[in-house]
């Protein structure tokens, strides 16, 4: 079986790799190799999803699990449901058009690296594939928690006149929801090693789990913050106005 996910995540991440490996003196190269890998990734990506069975009775498809941490139940696990799909193709399609709306946004008088910039749009993408496809609830929450890397540069070294404010703003609200999210899922797999006598994070493991009502509310709470910040919602949401006027238009979408 052909590891469609694995596929789409590593095209933009060598993608990546290949634009910051070019010459400065070649900005233009830049733009157009980051273009054309995302437009690789969005027909690579077209034909995932025409292999996408909607009448299948499996909840994910184009399954992929490889151990990682075995001592902690953590692995390597990705899948596909019909909204992982659709969010996929979303953010496939996003990219290349956030690169044509970008061609002008960076330039060798901006004070920027021109290949930097396009390299961190490929390189969230491919955070942001992995993100939709995890089904290793420990994986979603790296890929989610690393995704704050180049948010943070494309803001604070792309942004306007605001962007070293807006870029900690947005990094240290981020890292606050993570910790939410970090204790609940601690607290996730220590009911999930209760319950069952084996820790778990995957994803299909832990929604059948049986817990304590006032655990299940603890952790659920722990969740909704970790999400309410990250979304954000309101009161959490200072951060976005902030990131989103300090940063190119690209970055802000």
């Amino acid at each position: 079986m052909t590891p469609w996910l694995t596929i789409l995540a590593v095209v933009p991440l060598i993608g990546s790799v290949l634009v910051v490996l070019l010459p400065k003196s070649r900005p233009t190269l830049a733009k157009q190799l980051a273009l054309a890998i995302s437009l690789v990734t969005l027909a690579l990506t077209v034909v995932m999803a025409l292999q996408f069975n909607g009448a299948s009775s499996e909840p994910f498809q184009f399954v992929e699990s490889y151990p990682w941490i075995p001592a902690f139940g953590i692995s390597y696990s990705v899948g596909v449901d019909g909204i992982g799909l659709v969010l996929i193709a979303l953010a496939a399609t996003l990219v290349p058009i956030v690169v044509i709306a970008g061609w002008r946004d960076v330039d060798a008088t901006s004070g920027g690296s021109v290949k930097g910039y396009f390299a961190l749009i490929l390189a969230m993408e491919t955070l942001m594939i992995g993100v939709f496809a995890a089904t290793d609830v420990f994986m979603f929450f790296v890929l989610f928690e690393v995704i704050l890397i180049p948010v943070y540069f494309m803001i604070g070294r792309y942004g306007g006149p605001q962007r070293s404010y807006a870029a900690v703003k947005f990094l240290l609200y981020g890292l606050l929801g993570g910790l939410f999210m970090l204790t609940s899922m601690i607290g996730l797999y220590v009911v999930s090693a209760q319950v069952t006598g084996q820790g778990t994070f995957d994803y299909l493991s832990l929604v059948g789990l049986e817990m304590d009502p006032t655990a299940e509310k603890l952790l659920f709470l722990g969740f909704f913050f970790a999400f309410a910040i990250k979304a954000p919602l309101w009161p959490f949401h200072t951060w976005l106005p902030d990131a989103a006027s300090a940063s190119k238009p690209g970055t802000a979408v």
